[in-house]
């Protein structure tokens, strides 16, 4: 059994809100969780594939973004570079509190923000990256027919029944991303976990991230695209968690690609 206690920390824009999960004996290591846009720490998806992982030994920081669930800041005026900033601080307090995270785990565009942030994280030597897009600008093409009112200024979009206030400067933000110059530096162990039938972000995204990384690293098919990762069946998101254990590598990991398929895992 794991433990679970909330934590507060100084993020980019005022206080953060985790949840630290720690296994019954002292961690083997430690890991940052980053969740889906608009998501935060709370959804089935990251406490389940957290707690997967607390269940192998590691301590697992999972938090919500500037302007998300229990955090200070307004959504509005966020962005992804803050998010990046977000997990940079994130860091900061596991490596003064507990210890330092050497692997970072992402889903969807919080999979992007963690290949973004992993260069300004020393002691990072292995990524996890889950449905993730290979440049953040893909989530503008999501937005459908409210990225023109973005675009002139700011509007209110609404994503699984709940509104969320959009400006300009996050479209600008995304579509400057060097993204796949970063992924192409990034000097750690990847993972990289996506349905082959994933209606949101495509599996090429994962196939682009996957062919500008550098050795080591492996890739993992999720099946029953269907589902999202985050309504996806317990056993699907522990399978993910698990999959992130089995193929952690350290910095002088295996260079060997495999291809797994892991029943029950969804799409977004």
């Amino acid at each position: 059994m794991s433990n679970s206690e909330r934590v507060t920390f100084a993020g980019s824009s005022g206080s953060l809100s985790g949840r630290l999960e720690t296994p019954e004996q002292p961690p083997t290591t430690w890991a940052v969780f980053a969740h889906c846009f608009t998501c935060g720490k709370d959804n089935s998806a990251a406490a389940r594939i957290s707690r997967a992982l607390t269940g192998s030994g590691i301590g697992v920081l999972r938090f919500d973004f500037t302007g998300l669930g229990d955090s200070e800041g307004d959504f509005a005026a966020t962005g992804f570079s803050s998010n990046v900033d977000d997990l940079v601080c994130a860091a900061d307090f596991m490596r003064a509190s507990h210890g330092a995270p050497t692997m970072l785990i992402g889903h969807s565009l919080g999979g992007a923000a963690v290949l973004a942030a992993a260069s300004r994280i020393n002691d990072v030597n292995a990524i996890a990256v889950i449905g993730t897009p290979a440049d953040p600008g893909h989530v503008a093409g999501l937005l459908r027919q409210s990225r023109d009112d973005i675009a002139a200024g700011e509007a209110t979009i609404s994503i699984a029944g709940r509104e969320f206030r959009l400006q300009r400067q996050f479209l600008d933000d995304i579509a400057a991303q060097p993204q796949r110059e970063r992924i192409r530096a990034a000097d750690a162990a990847l993972l990289v976990l996506h349905s082959p039938t994933d209606q949101v972000v495509s599996v090429d995204n994962a196939r682009e991230i996957f062919d500008i990384a550098r050795h080591p690293k492996s890739f993992v098919a999720l099946d029953s695209s269907k589902e999202s990762y985050h309504t996806a069946g317990q056993g699907g998101q522990a399978g993910i968690g698990r999959a992130c254990c089995a193929r952690r590598l350290d910095a002088a990991g295996a260079r060997t690609v495999r291809l797994v398929v892991l029943p029950g895992c969804g799409g977004h």
